[in-house]
């Protein structure tokens, strides 16, 4: 139970996120809470301890306190902060988190420029008949919730839950 909880929750929640970005730029709020909430049913079960645990609470506030100050800048949004948070958790505070963060970073920019590239081509896209949807077009904003279910993908494996599963 404990591995399907590690190996199952975590990357079905983001791929979830990911895809609801995509074509409706939000993030259920129940993502964010599935993650938070498994979490603290498989930190116990995989063998943390209360202190490992608390810090990997502190990851969770740690990536919040410094997504509230993007958000209210207005360069990141709610529910992109909210699942950060949430899937910081998982990681803690350790270098799989700094990691977690430079992937985010780097899928982030290159979804950025992806999205700009083609809005700049907007007219080619809608003449070519392809099915993307209109807010990647016509918006202003970036669904970086791919870019973190991106991120999560590739810095998962050396996440300490997920080392902790694998034996």
């Amino acid at each position: 139970m404990t591995q399907a909880l590690i190996f199952v929750i975590f990357p079905f929640c983001l791929a979830v996120a990911a895809f609801s970005d995509l074509f409706t730029m939000t993030i259920p709020n129940r993502v964010s809470a599935i993650l938070l909430g498994a979490f603290l049913l498989a930190a116990p079960l995989a063998g943390l301890g209360l202190t490992e645990i608390a810090l990997h609470l502190g990851a969770g506030l740690l990536i919040f306190s410094i997504g509230f100050v993007l958000f209210a800048l207005n360069t990141m949004g709610g529910g992109d902060v909210k699942l950060l948070s949430a899937s910081a958790v998982w990681f803690g505070i350790n270098p799989s988190l700094f990691e977690y963060m430079i992937y985010v970073s780097a899928f982030g920019g290159l979804l950025t420029l992806g999205i700009l590239v083609l809005r700049a081509k907007a007219p080619v896209v809608y003449a070519s008949g392809l099915p993307v949807p209109a807010h990647l077009l016509a918006g202003r904003k970036v669904p970086y919730g791919i870019a973190i279910g991106a991120a999560a993908f590739v810095a998962y494996p050396s996440s300490p839950l997920m080392l902790a599963a694998l034996g």
